[in-house]
């Protein structure tokens, strides 16, 4: 299964509250903080709430 890198690349600050909890639930937090996840429905609706805080980058295994 495909794996996706997620990397915050803007802040938080001044966003509405339910993409703050969305980038939190990805796990991230700060600019540059980095993780990755399977790619699942789940976290490419995630991702599509909040990708102009985001840089998403798949990773073939």
């Amino acid at each position: 299964m495909a794996k996706l890198k997620i990397t915050q690349v803007r802040s938080i600050i001044d966003q509405p509250n339910n993409q703050k909890l969305t980038v939190k639930a990805l796990g991230l937090g700060r600019p540059n903080w980095e993780k990755i996840h399977t790619d699942t429905p789940q976290i490419r609706g995630m991702i599509e709430k909040v990708k102009h805080l985001l840089k998403v980058e798949e990773i073939k295994e």
